[in-house]
């Protein structure tokens, strides 16, 4: 929608957004426009008496042509109106007028607004009122209004609540009969806080309507019992779903399809519908959709395949079946999705295509976006005796993401351990925030698939290298895996056993060989084994219990791995040596135990062996009598004694090494460290720096900014770049070198060998004129003329390791911080570390250290330790600004040097651009379609 307004000609397309409310259900937020008075005039009349009291403080019945022309004109800048929205319904709206310090209409560079906001009283209660502020608050940001002043009535107690739990700085009266509020519009901690508590339970919310209807419809059910509608049925009904369950053909003429109450429409059933899951061709979806909209279903589960994952005209119709969901305020998982379980016994959910029985009932909450990799992991995980909470596989995952189900996960007491199998990460910053609180609280095991986004996957693109994003995701605590074995593994381990309190490993069992190869895998997975105890082949399983128990017993490990090869007979040990383990378990718990075991089937079992009886499939109907909800069963359960067993060293051996890396990183949670302030920086100079540089420079272009400039903006943020003098010939090259005093450094500055010293380009130590005159005519004579060199001159420094730091703006993981040693071979082998913006203290120490040549910073062969503290400071520093001033796109501080005492920034480079409208401080959206 594009609209010619004077002060602003065009129609503000990027304050559109979707929000997930309260409840869970979804609504639209964009900007009022004059097409919209009849919308307008509806909505009022829906509206309370009261509520209309409340927002004009006196009997209001029905809007005048006058107040619908003002209501319905904006000019996008001094007076905004937002709604809030469901299908072309109103359900809430909001505007500000901006004024001026007598309380009048004004224009900037005034910059306060009052506001005011209305919503349907059949909507109260849902946060409607709350998002709408979350977006006016952007809207007026962004057009430099800095506070909101707000008149409401004392009785008014929810609106005051709204603008009171919002988190800004606030000053409240009481005046002239009603409660006077200014808001700062500034984000605060407690802001950013009180917005991602909201996000989270939301999102949290929309998951849990999936996953625990009441009542689900299977929409594409075939007469003929054959095809994927009919699968999903007989797994709904055979699974022993307690809720109600309901059959859609549109061509059905009996009141039964395998026993299951059938219509021909979503619309004939004579009773509210949670859950729709859809199997019915791509061009037949929407007319489902709409069905199901028009019904109040909350969710989608589409099974139907034909949208991304079929070339670009299945990608257009993927956007528009996401358009037309949320026009209904549902929330859609899929399409081309695999479906959902959930083993909550007062639900017990199979809307999957994973035939009965359903999966055991379990700590581990398994997100996939592929479906075959969902199949494969299922079936690992009940070959391996672990049971499931829950169970969501979203296809194209064009709305319902990895990140609604960390979201929901987090607060879900029913999930210990989180499994994740994703192809791409959406959106890494938000990934990574979400999974670095889940992981606070429970592990979050991901496997990545795909260096490229695979077809149906709408998602902003990535510069990010595999190893960066890998990186990011361990600095949230996120155990990252490399393949769907390896999250199985890692997750039977954590699924069952506590988490190890350090590295010191023991190792124990009836084959020496196999004990050293377990100990050389620990050295590689870089733990402290003991020495392996070798219980010879005649061990007993009396033997191994005492030998365990003593193990677990003593203070000088924190983790045990048994090893174990067969018996002549095999069979008859095996129960035994399982009860002998769980026995020795039983006596000393508190440590993890992982058994390596060689040709052992029978002891994979007897270790994994599940409690209560067989999940069998409920009676099936017989014909001509309807399916009804299953009473609460005793379904199979997941041992919770079970000790998980590995057919490799190296596998057992890898899964407790992510163990014990996981544990420290919740260990160091408690002290995360903290950004510092510097009393020196200054942030409204480098604001007022950037405002100058980027007003004549479109919207979308790119500034790399002079030496000048950029030693000017660092410098306000106390770094310090030393100056270079440029030297187009050897005169100006000694007459430079005069200046700044010899010993100097003559330096080519061209692009193609900016920062190669290997290619000759850098003269050092230069301590006379005549050295100076000898070296730029040996530079010139070798690599090219002054004009194609650009030679600068520059004061040496004291000598140290050469180092590189830098920070770059992703369009999807945000503002990250790079740390590495200067030099091709660094570049050759990628030994560069990665930290989110904002650093704080504890991160930039652990950037620094975190490389693999680190030991040259520290006293590498008896080298003096240089000045690391320091070196922490500049990374802080420039995290600082990058977090402060989103119109810096990139920094690159190259080389600096790190001496004994102090570090020299020689170069840097400092690109700058108009910041993006919102970030990742915005308010709370789902991604766009």
């Amino acid at each position: 929608m594009r609209m010619t307004i004077e002060s602003d000609p065009s129609y503000p397309a990027h304050w559109e957004a979707d929000v997930v409310l309260r409840d869970g259900g979804t609504a639209r937020i964009r900007p009022i426009t004059t097409e919209d008075a009849g919308r307008l005039v509806s909505f009022y009349e829906q509206v309370s008496d009261e509520s209309k009291y409340y927002r004009f403080f006196a009997p209001y019945p029905r809007l005048s042509d006058r107040d619908v022309h003002r209501f319905t004109h904006h000019d996008y800048v001094d007076r905004v109106g937002l709604a809030a929205t469901i299908g072309e319904e109103f359900i809430g709206t909001v505007r500000y007028d901006r004024i001026g310090p007598d309380g009048r209409p004004a224009s900037a560079p005034a910059d306060e607004a009052e506001v005011a906001f209305l919503v349907q009283d059949a909507h109260q209660g849902r946060g409607v009122a709350s998002a709408l502020l979350e977006h006016i608050g952007a809207v007026a940001r962004e057009r430099g209004i800095r506070r909101f002043a707000a008149e409401v009535l004392p009785a008014n107690t929810k609106m005051i609540k709204v603008f009171t739990d919002v988190g800004y700085e606030q000053k409240r009266s009481f005046e002239d009969g009603s409660v006077h509020l200014t808001l700062d519009l500034e984000p605060t901690a407690e802001s950013l806080a009180v917005q991602r508590a909201r996000e989270q339970r939301a999102e949290a919310r929309s998951v849990q309507r999936l996953l625990a209807p009441g009542s689900v419809a299977v929409v594409g059910v075939s007469r003929s019992g054959a095809g994927v509608g009919a699968a999903a049925l007989r797994n709904l009904r055979d699974s022993g779903f307690h809720g109600h369950l309901y059959a859609v053909n549109e061509a059905v003429t009996r009141d039964l399809l395998d026993g299951v109450r059938a219509y021909r429409s979503v619309e004939d059933v004579g009773a509210p519908v949670d859950l729709a899951v859809i199997a019915v061709p791509a061009d037949r979806v929407p007319d489902a959709v709409a069905a199901c909209g028009e019904h109040g279903v909350q969710g989608l589960v589409v099974l139907s395949a034909g949208y991304g994952d079929s070339g670009p005209a299945g990608l257009a119709r993927q956007r528009e079946l996401l358009r037309q969901v949320r026009s209904y305020g549902m929330r859609l998982i899929g399409p081309n999705a695999y479906g959902v379980i959930n083993t909550a016994p007062e639900v017990e959910l199979n809307a999957s295509l994973t035939p009965a029985p359903m999966p055991m009932r379990g700590r581990t909450g398994l997100f996939t976006q592929s479906g075959a990799i969902g199949i494969a992991l299922l079936s690992a995980l009940l070959r391996r005796g672990e049971g499931l909470s829950s169970f969501v596989s979203a296809g194209n995952r064009a709305d319902v993401s990895g990140n609604d189900i960390l979201q929901y996960w987090y607060e879900d007491e029913a999930t210990d351990v989180a499994l994740l199998y994703l192809e791409t990460l959406g959106n890494p910053r938000k990934f990574t925030r979400l999974a670095r609180r889940t992981a606070a609280v429970k592990p979050v095991v991901v496997a990545k698939g795909g260096r490229h986004t695979p077809a149906g996957h709408v998602v902003p693109g990535t510069r990010l290298s595999e190893d960066t994003v890998s990186a990011l995701l361990r600095q949230a605590g996120v155990i990252r895996v490399d393949t769907v074995t390896e999250l199985v593994d890692v997750g039977l381990l954590l699924a069952s056993q506590p988490l190890p309190a350090g590295p010191r490993i023991a190792i124990l069992g009836n084959s020496e060989s196999l004990g050293v190869l377990t100990y050389d895998a620990c050295l590689t997975q870089g733990l402290r084994p003991l020495p392996p105890l070798d219980l010879t082949t005649a061990a007993s399983p009396a033997d191994f219990r005492t030998a365990l128990a003593a193990a677990l017993a003593s203070d000088d490990c924190d983790a045990v791995v048994v090893t174990a090869i067969p018996w002549v007979s095999e069979h008859a040990l095996a129960d035994d040596l399982a009860d002998a383990l769980r026995e020795a378990v039983a006596e000393a718990p508190g440590k993890p135990v992982a058994v390596v075991h060689v040709e052992l089937a029978e002891l994979v079992q007897a270790l994994s062996a599940t409690r209560g009886p067989a999940a069998g499939a409920p009676d099936r109907p017989t014909a001509g009598t309807p399916w009804t909800p299953a009473a609460p069963a005793a379904a199979t359960t997941a041992d919770p004694d079970r000790i998980p067993s590995y057919p490799a060293a190296e596998r057992a051996v890898k899964a407790v090494a992510e163990a014990v890396r996981y544990g420290q990183w919740r260990r160091a949670l408690a002290d995360a460290g903290q950004v510092p302030e510097y009393e020196d920086i200054d942030e409204t100079g480098a604001a007022a720096q950037l405002a100058g540089l980027l007003a004549d420079v479109d919207g979308g272009a790119v500034l790399t900014l002079s030496d000048l400039d950029a030693r000017e903006l660092l410098a306000r943020y106390g770094i310090r770049v030393l100056s270079t003098l440029p030297a187009p010939s050897a005169d100006a090259a000694v007459r430079a070198a005069a200046v700044l005093g010899y010993p100097v450094a003559l330096k080519t500055t061209a692009p193609h060998l900016r920062h190669r010293a290997d290619l000759g380009g850098v003269r050092l130590d230069l301590t006379s004129e005549a050295e100076l005159r000898r070296s730029y005519e040996e530079l010139t004579d070798a690599l090219g003329k002054p004009g194609e060199l650009q030679p600068v001159v520059q004061a040496m420094v004291p000598r140290g390791v050469d180092t590189v730091v830098r920070s770059v703006i992703d369009p999807a993981a945000g503002a990250v911080l790079s740390f590495g040693l200067a030099g091709v071979a660094s570049e050759l082998l990628g030994d560069t570390a990665h930290r989110l913006v904002p650093a704080t203290d504890r991160d930039a120490a652990g950037l620094i250290r975190s490389i693999r040549a680190a030991p040259l910073l520290f006293g590498w062969r008896g080298s003096d330790p240089v000045d690391t503290p320091a070196l922490e400071e500049v990374l802080l520093r420039l995290s600082r600004l990058v977090d402060d001033h989103p119109e810096v796109i990139g920094v690159s501080l190259e080389p600096v040097v790190v001496a004994v005492e102090g570090i020299s920034v020689l170069s840097a480079t400092v690109r700058v651009a108009h910041p993006p409208a919102r970030g990742d401080l915005g308010p709370r959206t789902l991604p766009s379609y």
